[in-house]
C-alpha cells in the first residue's frame, strides 16, 4: 500500500535541488569545456592550484596518502585558454546571498592577474553563479575592477545583484554544453 501525501512547497523545493548533487558549478564548466575541446570549438582548461607536498604516509606503495601540505602561491584564476585566436582567462564565483556579490570572496593576485590579461589584450571576465537565483552571468573585468576599486577607497565592499541584471550576461544551461558561456563571450567580445 502506497501513502500519498502532499509535498510541502519547502520540502518540494528540497527534492528538486538535491537531484543536481555533485554537478556543482565548476563541473558544469568543466563539461562545457569538454565539449569545446571534443568538438574543436576551443581549448580551455582548469588551472591546477600549486601545492608543495610535505609529508606523506606510505603504509604500502600503492596507497600513500598525503598528509600534509600547503600552497605554493596563490593562484591566478580558475579558468584559462583559446578561443578564436583570442587568449581568454576567467575566475569562476559562486554566491549564496540574495542581492550581493561581497568582494572579499575575490583575491587581489586574480585583479592583478587579470589587469595584465587584459593589458596584453586577452580577454578577461567572470563567471558568477548566483545559487539563490539559480543563474549563471558573465560580468566583463572592468566592471568587476570599478567595484573594486571603489572598495578600497571606502567605497561599497559588494557587487550588487541588480549590477548582474543590468550588466552581466546571463549564461543559459542548456544540454550541450550545460553552460554555454561562449556564445556570451560571442556577442560580447566578437560582433
Amino acid at each position: 500500500m502506497s501513502l500519498n501525501f502532499p509535498i510541502k512547497r519547502k520540502e518540494r523545493q528540497t527534492i528538486v535541488n538535491k537531484a543536481n548533487l555533485g554537478m556543482d558549478f565548476e563541473a558544469l564548466i568543466n563539461e562545457s569545456n569538454t565539449y569545446y575541446l571534443n568538438n574543436d570549438i576551443a581549448v580551455i582548461h582548469k588551472k591546477p592550484t600549486p601545492v608543495q607536498i610535505v609529508k606523506v604516509d606510505y603504509p604500502q606503495r600503492a596507497k600513500a596518502v598525503i598528509t600534509e601540505a600547503y600552497y605554493k602561491t596563490p593562484s591566478t584564476t580558475d579558468y584559462n585558454g583559446i578561443y578564436k585566436g583570442k587568449y581568454i582567462d576567467f575566475e569562476a564565483k559562486e554566491s549564496h546571498n540574495k542581492t550581493a556579490f561581497p568582494l572579499a570572496n575575490i583575491h587581489p593576485h586574480q585583479i592583478e592577474h587579470l589587469k595584465r590579461i587584459i593589458a596584453h589584450g586577452g580577454i578577461g571576465f567572470f563567471i558568477f553563479y548566483w545559487q539563490y537565483y539559480n543563474k549563471y552571468y558573465i560580468l566583463d573585468f572592468n566592471i568587476v575592477l570599478k567595484y573594486w576599486e571603489n572598495s578600497l577607497n571606502d567605497g561599497r565592499k559588494s557587487i550588487p545583484y541588480q549590477e548582474f541584471l543590468d550588466n552581466g550576461y546571463l549564461i543559459q544551461e542548456g544540454y550541450l554544453p550545460r553552460l554555454n558561456y561562449l556564445k556570451v563571450i560571442d556577442e560580447k567580445y566578437f560582433k
